[in-house]
């Protein structure tokens, strides 16, 4: 729409053409001015005494009376020509603003007419622009169909052959990469059956789509949840993947899995998992991590691995081999009520926050040589199977054994507390091998048992 624009201009009083009366009473004034100077210049010559002078007074008398006729006229015809050059400058003026409000208005209208046309070119490029992500969407939903499609085909290849179609889609497409990960996932929750090799090797394939995806590279796909909540996983490898608040709780691993340098940036969930062999060697948690009543059948490795915001592994299972060589565990970490069947070593662990072994059971060795614990570290009730070997800790606060049982040698050798710790009725099998910490009270209960008691 074309706005008129208001201008400030000068006001001019209208013009009016001069009536052709008003040159005419000018003219007789002229006349009748020179009249009544003649006529008294005649009269006052007409006083003469001599002829002479009379004569030459009247002459002046006329000549004056006609100069003055003829002033009279020239200051007229000067007013004249003074009004026409005021009108021609007048005109002047006004072709010029009239010139000038011409232009400006030529200039609103083309810029009117460029606007219009810009607004028009917009829209069409809205319009082409919406028309293309309308296809592209169509493409991609499509697409996205299609391969969800070939993953509940019966035939384990055409699976296989959809995996890799919704691999390709997020890679081109990063606002679809959740979408197919959640896809994945979904995928890998469902049952799964039983002795069937070529289903085992799709999963194993949807498992490796995820990992791969994981990894840092030119195929990361960042901030990628996961939730396998359930699901069945063979040999699941998520060695140097970022989990994002990955979920595997209840999920069954079969084989060997690993986590081996990955990243867990928000929480860790493992939650009630069965594992065969699983290895956390320098993971590194950045939120906390959730073990609680997990079943481990095989070895359990967490060396050099760092939870950041502690552990929690409460009521779990470990029927092979444990180890937790210098792992770091910040913020409080519980193993309570978990049961270790086998040999379980923390050697040269690091449990900054408070640690909590209420109820734990060492079935094998318990070997904590050279372990360093800041905070508090509760043993209350523990039960240590085989030897239990506190070498060389340092426990920087309060240690409590009240009422362990240790059936086998314990030893506490060069073990530094910064305050004697607390063994109120814990029991021991009568061993020559045992090293208590210095101070520590012992009395036999029969031939079998000795019961500490403090101070």
């Amino acid at each position: 729409m074309l706005w008129a624009v208001a201008v400030d201009e000068p006001t001019e009083r209208e013009l009016r053409v001069m009536p052709w009366w008003l040159v005419l009473v000018g003219l007789l004034a002229a006349v009748t001015l020179g009249w009544l100077v003649l006529d008294l210049l005649l009269t006052e010559a007409d006083r003469a005494s001599q002829p002479d002078t009379r004569a030459t007074l009247r002459i002046d008398a006329i000549r004056t009376g006609l100069t003055v006729v003829a002033g009279t006229g020239g200051g007229l015809a000067l007013l004249l020509a003074a009004r026409r050059q005021w009108i021609t400058e007048r005109a002047q003026r006004h072709q010029e603003s009239v010139a000038a409000r011409d232009q400006a208005h030529r200039d609103r209208v083309q810029a009117h007419a460029e606007a219009v046309a810009e607004a028009a070119q917009r829209h069409q490029d809205r319009q082409s622009g919406a028309a293309e992500h309308d296809a592209a969407e169509r493409r991609l939903t499509e697409l996205y169909t299609r391969a969800v499609e070939l993953l509940g085909n019966d035939s384990a290849a055409v699976r296989l052959g959809g995996l890799h179609a919704l691999e390709r889609l997020g890679q081109d497409n990063p606002g679809q990469r959740p979408t197919i990960a959640a896809v994945l996932c979904a995928y890998l929750r469902m049952p799964a059956p039983d002795g069937e090799p070529r289903e085992t090797e799709v999963r194993r394939t949807a498992q490796r789509v995820l990992t791969r995806h994981l990894r840092a590279g030119d195929d990361f796909w960042p901030e990628l949840t996961l939730d396998l909540a359930g699901a069945a996983l063979v040999d699941f490898d998520a060695a140097g993947c970022t989990l994002v608040d990955a979920t595997f709780t209840e999920a069954v691993f079969t084989g060997t899995t690993t986590f081996a340098g990955a990243t867990a940036r928000g929480r860790l969930l493992l939650g009630a998992a069965t594992f065969g062999d699983v290895v956390f060697e320098g993971l590194a948690a950045e939120g906390e991590v959730v073990l609680d009543g997990v079943r481990v059948r095989g070895l359990a490795s967490f060396d050099g691995a760092a939870f950041a915001d502690g552990l929690s592994c409460r009521r779990a299972s470990f029927a092979g081999p444990t180890s937790c060589r210098r792992a770091t565990f910040g913020q409080p970490t519980s193993f309570d009520a978990t049961r270790f069947e086998d040999a379980a070593t923390f050697r040269e662990a690091v449990f900054d926050g408070a640690l909590s072994m209420e109820h734990t059971e060492f079935g094998g060795s318990a070997t904590f040589y050279s372990a360093r614990f800041t905070n508090m570290a509760l043993f209350r009730w523990t039960v240590f199977g085989a030897e239990a070997l506190f070498d060389r800790a340092h426990f920087l606060d309060a240690a409590n054994f009240g009422r362990a049982r240790f059936h086998s040698m314990a030893s506490f050798r060069d073990a530094q507390f910064s305050r004697p710790p607390q063994v109120e009725q814990a029991r021991t099998v009568a061993d020559p091998g045992h090293r208590w910490p210095a101070g520590t009270t012992v009395e036999r209960l029969d031939d079998d048992w000795l019961l500490l008691v403090d101070r």
